[in-house]
């Protein structure tokens, strides 16, 4: 069951990056993400209503609880951040197979921190994930976007890592809290602190771009709030595993992918869906790895 809940959310993932790929076109990225986070959380309110009504906080009753889940908002708010910005100059064909690769960087962060021995089914996908990375890099500095003299790649690699972190994070909050106070308080927090950054850059002047408004904005919340919720449900069932779920969702390229081949019109798709099909080989060898275990 937990699989069928893993492969809903790699949908709404995917159908997310559709929705903010048209939303931060020429528009204000700290803006429209500090939206994406008001609409969330309004979106998940009935379930702190429901708990500061029957005198409760949720999360254990106690201040460390939401402590963690600040954390927490704080790393995903990172990666939401270069994430916006890589998907706004980069093309989809090339963004969406960075992203991809989260997987690939989680079982890495589960052999580095937790010591997990890997198999040689898991390392081949590794492997293959990596070399996945490479030529995409070099795809992608065939249109102008290489590690030398993009900051946009780089941002897409970093929210990347970050998302992988987030992810070895939430299995940890999964053994103590509940899915739905966690999605719930840490939209709260989200856009508590983009209320404070978008504040400070509007009062300091870092950010000069006009904000237009869009309605796919709120296509990103309502996408990435079902999303969340069929991804952290699939983590509480019992049995459920953070390698093959985290996988699972990375599913979404397809859909981004599709988007800009088809409808974006983006450039060397013949050469970058090869580059995608070794990249869904590799998640195939880390998940046939992962249940050999």
């Amino acid at each position: 069951m937990w699989i069928l809940f893993a492969v809903c959310s790699a949908l709404g993932l995917g159908l997310q990056d559709v929705m903010k790929k048209s939303s931060v076109r020429d528009n204000n990225v700290p803006v429209v993400l500090w939206f994406n986070t008001l609409f969330s959380c309004l979106l998940m309110s009935p379930v702190i209503i429901s708990l500061v009504s029957g005198g409760q906080i949720g999360l254990g009753e106690s201040v460390t609880g939401h402590l963690l889940i600040v954390l927490k908002a704080v790393i995903v708010l990172s990666s939401w951040i270069l994430g916006y910005f890589a998907i706004k100059h980069l093309p989809l064909t090339i963004q969406g197979p960075i992203n991809a690769s989260r997987p690939v960087i989680v079982l890495v962060g589960a052999l580095v921190i937790f010591g997990e021995k890997l198999n040689a089914m898991q390392w081949a996908g590794i492997i293959l994930g990596f070399m996945s990375l490479y030529f995409i890099s070099r795809l992608g500095a065939k249109e102008g976007f290489s590690f030398r003299n993009s900051r946009w790649l780089w941002m897409a690699i970093g929210a990347t890592a970050l998302g992988a972190v987030s992810g070895l994070y939430d299995k940890y909050l999964m053994q103590f809290y509940k899915p739905l106070e966690v999605q719930a308080w840490y939209s709260f927090y989200q856009v508590v602190i983009m209320t404070l950054v978008v504040a400070l850059m509007r009062r300091s002047g870092v950010s000069t771009v006009p904000f237009r408004w869009r309605w796919t904005i709120i296509g990103i919340s309502l996408f990435l709030t079902g999303a969340d919720l069929a991804y952290f449900y699939a983590l509480s069932l019992p049995g459920s595993m953070i390698s093959i779920i985290s996988m699972i969702r990375r599913g979404s390229v397809i859909v981004s992918f599709c988007y800009g081949a088809l409808i974006l019109r983006e450039k060397h798709v013949k050469a970058k869906l090869i580059d995608l099909a070794l990249l869904l080989l590799s998640l195939m060898l880390l998940v046939i790895g992962s249940g050999m275990r």
